[in-house]
């Protein structure tokens, strides 16, 4: 089986600087393959930034001119895939010789993502994926994403695939993961709490895979000095603490937790331990009962052309009672 050095990268952003931003990821996705890395990770919205106390001037029927602005200034600094700041970081991952795995502030029209964007070590882009749900004020500027971009992708290194911050608490999200075979589970977030760490080691146990979370570690001095901090804390206050973490399949830590400085954890995964850790639990196998259970997805972009009817999730009464293994998870594309 394979041994993998994996790395989660604990920094900021740069504020409303993403050509700053880009550099930064360059210097710290060689730094972490300087250290051996081969699959590199970065926090959620680390280019295009996370507007971390901003409002955006919205209120309950009224939006003000200067959240107008703030919102463009936002959309201007976003990533376009594909596009130049995409191609900058293929060339990152082309430069370290290491998967990277990107959180980014992706900008389609005029609506933005919070995506995860997945690079080869030749520089390719492999594959993306959209937040399905923005998390409470997020949703006023960030879009829905949709069943169409929620990859495991097969690497040498392993099976990779990502959830956003709070999505690691939409079950019926992991299953799916899990029923891909995820190997490297990828879990950027903004969360920064004690309780984070209950969740990533919870998501590590249920579904058998390692699960390298990472968070930016961000101080007033990361955001530009007309950023509306309001009362403004200085520059030396601590406005995201970290908490990045890696994982092993049985829940252990192997890195980390990381708080209150930035920096890069190491951790070397050996993943015959996700097979040892099936061994007696799999749950998108024989744990998975398909007989009393089934997750269908809607795989495609956007709406559905022509919806189901609304039905409990889990109901199957047309699943045939009859031994063997049947699929958990039935995706329609």
């Amino acid at each position: 089986m394979t041994t993998v050095r994996a790395a989660v990268v604990q920094a900021a952003s740069v504020g409303f600087d993403r050509d700053a931003t880009l550099d930064r990821l360059r210097s710290l996705a060689l730094e972490a393959a300087g250290r051996g890395a081969r699959l590199v990770v970065f926090p959620e919205a680390f280019v295009g930034g996370y507007p971390r106390g901003l409002d955006f001037g919205a209120r309950v029927g009224s939006r003000s001119d200067a959240g107008r602005e703030a919102f463009r200034r936002y959309h201007e600094g976003a990533v376009d895939v594909p596009g130049p700041a995409c191609r900058a970081i293929g060339d990152a991952a082309r430069q370290a010789g290491a998967h990277l795995v990107v959180g980014v502030v992706e900008r389609d029209g005029g609506t933005l993502y919070c995506s995860v964007l997945f690079f080869g070590p030749d520089g390719r882009l492999l594959g993306k994926h959209r937040k399905l749900m923005p998390t409470a004020s997020e949703r006023l500027i960030w879009g829905f994403g949709d069943g169409s971009t929620l990859p495991v992708i097969d690497t040498p290194l392993g099976k990779i695939g990502a959830a956003v911050c709070w999505e690691n608490y939409m079950p019926l999200l992991r299953m799916h993961l899990y029923s891909q075979g995820v190997q490297l589970y990828c879990a950027p977030t903004a969360d920064a709490r004690e309780t984070w760490q209950a969740t990533v080691r919870h998501v590590a146990l249920e579904g058998r895979c390692f699960v390298l979370s990472c968070n930016q570690f961000a101080t007033r001095a990361d955001y530009p000095a007309d950023y509306p901090i309001e009362p403004d804390p200085g520059p030396d206050a601590v406005l995201c603490r970290g908490g990045s973490v890696i994982v092993d399949p049985l829940g252990r830590v192997l890195a980390g937790p990381l708080f209150d400085a930035p920096g890069v954890l190491l951790a070397d995964l050996d993943l015959a331990e996700v097979v040892r850790g099936k061994f007696d639990f799999d749950v998108a196998g024989h744990y998975a009962r398909p007989d009393v259970f089934r997750l269908v997805v809607n795989g495609r972009a956007g709406p559905d052309p022509a919806p189901a009817p609304v039905q409990a999730p889990f109901a199957a009464p047309e699943i045939p009672q009859r031994g063997g293994n049947m699929p958990f998870d039935r995706r329609e594309d």
